[in-house]
């Protein structure tokens, strides 16, 4: 049951992403997998924040508004520093 747990993450981490960047417009270099690795580490970036915050306890995941908080920010990051390489 491992690979249901990576797939349903996957899955997670494609929602997470994708309303990041609907929520976000604008172009983005990468597809699919950038928009799934955003999701799934903002995921993580809002667990971080929300522990901080002391919004969670330890051992205690981002909930999914805090994931998409923590997807925004790195979608942020990410043009930013694409932007200046590009530029």
């Amino acid at each position: 049951m491992a690979g249901h747990g990576i797939i349903m993450t996957i899955i997670i981490g494609l929602i997470i992403g994708v309303i990041a960047k609907f929520l976000m417009p604008g172009k983005d270099p990468g597809g699919f997998i950038v928009t799934v690795i955003l999701g799934i580490v903002g995921s993580f970036v809002g667990t971080w924040i929300g522990r901080a915050l002391g919004m969670y306890q330890p051992g205690q995941g981002a909930g999914f508004l805090m994931s998409v908080v923590g997807a925004i920010i790195l979608l942020l990051i990410y043009r930013l520093i694409v932007g200046r390489r590009t530029a």
